[in-house]
């Protein structure tokens, strides 16, 4: 008896000692635990990109790496995300650039009424913007995949405006750059985040707002806003961003930060074709509230094409008084659009 007590005490000793254990208690010590904190309601199609994200870095990591999902600014809100990253409140997390308004002075660029047609392309630019100009605004975070949304147009609740005259005078939901394209329309701008133009719009605090299609259904605007108008011309994108807390990002092994950069650019296409998808159905719920779209003539389009000369002619005067390449980046989106979008 005494004899099989000791072979049963050497054989847990040598599988204490064996590779296959150790493996086992270095996952173990590898474990780490994060938050994941976003804007989007929890249906909204790009809140479930972010959740499969998560879960995905999680399943190829072999669960070294867990994250705690957190849509519909229930952690931070979306003006305070990114800095609530920095800060660690969030471990990693989006938002959009323009809530945090002069933090990201050459970013803006992309939130400029570039004439975009397509958030596939409007998407890829940015991207490819982030690692050509590797912008210094920011160096405080691990930037994960930058994304835009789809064209951002004029809507309004009550009238259509189908010339710049009938939005003169009228309240317009808005924020950072979009903000001037409101003014340049000779509007009023009315600043809040996208979470609370409902209730804004419902009670007539804004008379209409500048945003993407797939808002119409994402966030269920298509019920308070009845008029879309096809200002393609001088449509804008807005500038998005999915980074982590750098110190959460170099405390990682060498191993996972490989897996979640390689996942970072297989995310970067699937995000630029889910804004078109959700553009579609922004559309198809819009006109199911009777919703209806206001084309504007050649002529018109381009005279709110020339309304926007200020606006560049302002971003360049002041990246240049930062000492920032903002002609330089403003050139580069304008050549890249005109080479990729029809």
């Amino acid at each position: 008896m005494r004899r099989h007590v000791l072979v049963i005490v050497a054989l847990v000793l040598i599988c204490s000692l064996s590779p296959v254990s150790s493996h086992f208690y270095a996952a173990e010590e590898a474990s780490f635990k994060f938050k994941f904190s976003t804007q989007f309601p929890a249906p909204h199609r790009c809140s479930l990109l972010y959740e499969q994200w998560c879960k995905d870095v999680e399943k190829r990591t072999n669960g070294r790496v867990k994250w705690s999902y957190f849509p519909a600014a229930m952690l931070t809100p979306p003006q305070q995300t990114y800095d609530s990253i920095v800060k660690g409140i969030a471990d990693a997390g989006q938002s959009v650039f323009a809530y945090t308004r002069g933090k990201f002075t050459l970013t803006e660029v992309i939130d400029l009424p570039l004439g975009y047609k397509t958030g596939y392309v409007s998407n890829k630019l940015i991207n490819e913007y982030y690692k050509k100009f590797k912008p210094k605004e920011m160096d405080d975070v691990k930037v994960l995949w930058l994304h835009t949304t789809s064209p951002g147009l004029l809507m309004t609740a009550k009238k259509p405006v189908s010339k710049m005259e009938d939005v003169k005078g009228m309240k317009i939901r808005s924020q950072g750059m979009t903000a001037k394209v409101v003014q340049a329309l000779g509007a009023a701008p009315v600043g809040m985040t996208v979470n609370e133009a409902y209730d804004a719009l419902m009670k007539g605090v804004a008379d209409g707002a500048m945003l993407p299609i797939e808002a119409l259904k994402g966030f269920k605007l298509g019920e308070v806003l009845h008029f879309v108008t096809q200002n393609y011309g001088s449509a804008y994108a807005t500038g998005e961003f999915v980074v982590m807390n750098k110190e959460k990002w170099n405390a990682l092994p060498d191993d996972i930060k490989k897996i979640i950069d390689t996942m970072s650019e297989e995310y970067i296409e699937k995000q630029a074709k889910l804004w078109d998808e959700i553009d579609v159905e922004g559309t198809e719920f819009f006109l199911q509230k009777g919703g209806k779209f206001v084309p504007l003539t050649k002529e018109e389009d381009a005279r709110w094409v020339r309304a926007m000369g200020p606006i560049f002619d302002e971003y360049i005067k002041e990246t240049k008084a930062k000492g920032l390449p903002g002609e330089e980046a403003l050139k580069f989106c304008q050549e890249y659009l005109k080479k990729n979008q029809q």
